[in-house]
C-alpha cells in the first residue's frame, strides 16, 4: 500500500519502528476451507472529493474540554509566561527577577491546576451557558482558584512569605481565568471545521460502493454451492453495516475494532481466496483502549486495496497490538506489490483516508495519541498509539 504521489504523506517518519515483541508466538487466523476465490467484477468507483469545511453549531460541549494532557500543558505554559514577563518590570537585576519569578510561579502553578481541575469537572455544565456566560464563569473560577492557592500557601508558609494583597491576586486570577476562557473558545472555533470535515469523510468512507458491489457478487457466486458460507458472509456484511450506521457516542474499544476488522477480512478472504494471507498478533492488555468508531476500517481496507488486490500473487496483511510505555499500539501492515505492478484501483483515496484517521485521532486524544505511517522493511505500515483507560497496573510489553 505505497503512498501515492499526490497525497501529502511522509515517506517514513523517523520514529517508525516495529512494535515490541512479547516473545509469544502469534497464531495465524483460522481460515475456512477455500474452494477457490470467487470471481467478481472489479469495480472502480472514484473516491469522493474532500468535503469543504463547515461551521459547527455552538454549544456542543467541547469548549471547556480541558481534560486532555495537551490542553493542560499549553495552559500551564501560558500561565508561566505571565510571571516571567511581569517580573521584568519590577526587578532591578537577574537575581531579583529569579526571586520574583519563583514567587509568582509558586502561586500561579497551583492556581492554574485548580482552575483546570474545576473546569474539567464542570465542563458539561459550563457548556450549557452562552458565550458571555462561559467567559464570566472562567473569570470567576480564576478568582476562586487564585484565592484558594493563596490561602493554602499562606497556611503552609505560616505567613512568612508575602504574596501581595489578596484583592490584587483575586483580580489577577479573574483576568487570567478570563484569558484562558477566551483561548479555549478560539481553540474550539478553530477545531470545529476540522471536526466537521473529518466526520463527513468518515461517513463517506465507511462502506465504499465497490466493496458492497464485490461482496454481493461473491454471495451470488457462493449461494448455490456453499449456502453456509453465504450465510456467514451476509452476517458479516450486516454486522459491518450495523457498526457503520450506529451512533453510540463516538467511542469504542480496540477489541470492538478488531472484531469488525476480522469480519471485513473474512469477507475479503472469500473473494481473494489464498491470495489474501492474514497474520494476527494481538495483546489482550491493549483491548480496552478507546478510539473513534471505524478508525481501523479504512486502514484495513487500504491494505487490501493497495497491497493485495493489485498483485496477481496476492499479499500478506499483519495486524498487531501491544502495550508499550503506557500506550496501546496497534499496527496494520501489508506487503507491497511487485515492481511494475499497478498500484491499486485508486491512490487518491488512500491519502484522504490516512489524513482522516490522523484528524479523528487528534480530535479525540490530542497530543496523547500517536500516528505513524510509512514504508519499513519492504512493507507499508500504519501504527496508532492510544492512551489506556488506566495506565496503573496495565502490563507492559518489553522490547
Amino acid at each position: 500500500m505505497p503512498p501515492p504521489a499526490s497525497a501529502a504523506e511522509p515517506a517514513r517518519p523517523e520514529g517508525l519502528t516495529d512494535l515490541p515483541d512479547t516473545g509469544t508466538a502469534a497464531a495465524p487466523v483460522a481460515a475456512l476451507p477455500q474452494p477457490g476465490p470467487v470471481e467478481a467484477p472489479d469495480s472502480r468507483f472514484a473516491d469522493p472529493p474532500e468535503p469543504p469545511a463547515a461551521a459547527a453549531p455552538p454549544g456542543d460541549g467541547t469548549v471547556f474540554d480541558v481534560c486532555h494532557v495537551g490542553v493542560a500543558l499549553r495552559a500551564l505554559l501560558f500561565v508561566l509566561v505571565l510571571p516571567s514577563l511581569g517580573s521584568l518590570f519590577v526587578s532591578a537585576d537577574a537575581e531579583a527577577w529569579l526571586s520574583h519569578l519563583a514567587l509568582g510561579a509558586g502561586l500561579a502553578l497551583p492556581a492554574v491546576l485548580l482552575w483546570l481541575g474545576a473546569a474539567c469537572r464542570l465542563r458539561r455544565r459550563l457548556a450549557r451557558l452562552s458565550a458571555p456566560g462561559q467567559q464570566a464563569a472562567a473569570a470567576l473560577l480564576g478568582a476562586l482558584a487564585a484565592g484558594s492557592a493563596w490561602w493554602a500557601l499562606d497556611r503552609a508558609t505560616q505567613g512568612l512569605v508575602d504574596f501581595g494583597p489578596l484583592p490584587a491576586l483575586l483580580a489577577t486570577g479573574a483576568a487570567v481565568g478570563g484569558l484562558l476562557g477566551v483561548w479555549l473558545q478560539l481553540r474550539h472555533r478553530a477545531q470545529a471545521p476540522a471536526e466537521v470535515r473529518a466526520r463527513l469523510v468518515e461517513l463517506q468512507s465507511r462502506i465504499r460502493p465497490h466493496f458492497l458491489f464485490n461482496t454481493l457478487n461473491s454471495a451470488l457466486g457462493l449461494v448455490r454451492r456453499d449456502p453456509r458460507r453465504t450465510e456467514a458472509l451476509l452476517e458479516d456484511l450486516a454486522e459491518l453495516f450495523r457498526a457503520a450506521l450506529a451512533d453510540d457516542g463516538g467511542v469504542v474499544t480496540l477489541a470492538d475494532e478488531i472484531a469488525l476488522a476480522r469480519r471485513y477480512l473474512a469477507i475479503e478472504q472469500i473473494r481473494f481466496g489464498e491470495r489474501l494471507q492474514l497474520h494476527w498478533d494481538l495483546d489482550d492488555a491493549a483491548a480496552g483502549a478507546r478510539l473513534p468508531p471505524l478508525l481501523l476500517q479504512p486502514l484495513v481496507e487500504n491494505a487490501v486495496r493497495h497491497g493485495v488486490e493489485p498483485d496477481p500473487a496476492g499479499g500478506r496483511i499483519s495486524i498487531r497490538s501491544r502495550v508499550h510505555r503506557g500506550l496501546a499500539w496497534v499496527s496494520v501492515s501489508n506487503s507491497l506489490p511487485a515492481a511494475g505492478t499497478a498500484r491499486g484501483p485508486s491512490t487518491r483515496g488512500h491519502g484522504i483516508a490516512l489524513r482522516n484517521v490522523r484528524e479523528r485521532l487528534a480530535l479525540m486524544h490530542d497530543v496523547a495519541g500517536r500516528f505513524e505511517a510509512g514504508e519499513a522493511d519492504g512493507r507499508w505500515r500504519v501504527q496508532i498509539g492510544l492512551p489506556l483507560p488506566s495506565a496503573a497496573g496495565a502490563p507492559e510489553s518489553r522490547p
